[in-house]
């Protein structure tokens, strides 16, 4: 149920679709993509009115082999009037290669489960919120936008159900490290609606929904509910997607992509959400990156005949 004072969604307000495919869709994949298929992809991403494209990472191309060109994808891209294009950070060293490759937004990542943030970056939820603090302290020094990223916000692949104030805990020192922004990342597709409300009932009354972006994956098909969940009924307006339905977690067995881009831009469009985003041009996106990666895209959109792709309001 909507938290008190927060009775309304906001209709008014144009949804922000921060597309993951070229960072959190490629980085699961078994083969290396080419720098050159990888800045087509974000170029035509670009194209198709999504507020944010996370482009890369600039973690140890040891640990992630196949996003380790981000350097040379960021400088190669078309950056476009009106697209933020962020990456993702773990550490100073990683700082300096965002700025150098004139990134003006980075996230850093922590989750709400000890045992996946071991597995993930090594080490604890506290270790992991003091190694951010030079990271937050010189992006904000550089004007660059922090986002934080919370994995494991309803379910843990090795713990079980994660317990909303678990999560509003490390939100809140991500906060007060300087983070502009929380997504929340149920990172392994388990939520269902019941688990969508029963965190927000948590967040949102105690941090600014207007701070907060929700990051679903869809192993077991509940991701566009939980998104229009999060829409409907608590009024959260920045969602993140991947082109396709890309994606997965190395860390989280058995947890598959990232909701799909246009399955989402679709069903909030006809759910009477006001975007930009052109699902069918999200769709091409994804259709040659598809071919690339030489399988079947996850989508249900990317099935259908592109003409039948765009939602058309008969109000």
């Amino acid at each position: 149920m909507m938290p008190d004072g927060n009775e309304s969604k906001p209709n008014s307000s144009v949804i922000r679709i921060v597309e993951v495919g070229p960072r959190d869709g490629l980085q699961h994949e078994s083969d290396v993509v080419s720098t050159e298929a990888k800045v087509s992809f974000v170029d035509a991403l670009s194209k198709s009115g999504v507020t944010e494209i996370e482009v890369g990472s600039f973690v140890s191309p040891r640990a992630i082999p196949q996003l380790a060109d981000s350097d040379e994808v960021f400088r190669r891209i078309e950056r476009l009037p009106g697209v933020i294009y962020s990456a993702l950070v773990p550490n100073e060293r990683g700082l300096e290669r965002a700025r150098a490759a004139a990134v003006n937004k980075i996230a850093v990542f922590t989750a709400a489960s000890d045992s996946f943030t071991r597995r993930n970056i090594t080490c604890t939820i506290d270790e992991s919120i003091e190694r951010f603090r030079p990271v937050v302290f010189g992006a904000k020094r550089d004007d660059m936008t922090v986002r934080g990223y919370v994995s494991t916000v309803t379910h843990c692949p090795f713990e079980g159900a994660i317990q909303p104030s678990q999560v509003l805990d490390v939100a809140r020192q991500l906060l007060d490290l300087g983070v502009d922004e929380i997504s929340l990342g149920d990172t392994v597709g388990k939520a269902a609606p019941r688990d969508i409300r029963r965190l927000l009932d948590e967040i949102v009354p105690r941090i600014d929904r207007r701070r907060l972006s929700l990051h679903v994956h869809d192993t077991c098909g509940m991701a566009v509910a939980n998104v229009l969940t999060a829409w409907t009924e608590y009024g959260i307006e920045a969602f993140d997607t991947s082109a396709g339905g890309l994606g997965g977690c190395p860390y989280a067995p058995g947890a598959s992509g990232n909701v799909a881009t246009e399955d989402v831009v679709y069903a909030l469009k006809a759910s009477g959400a006001l975007l930009i985003v052109d699902e069918r041009k999200v769709i091409a996106a994804a259709i040659e990156i598809g071919k690339v990666l030489n399988r079947r895209l996850s989508s249900r959109l990317s099935q259908v005949q592109t003409e039948q792709t765009a939602y058309e309001d008969v109000a």
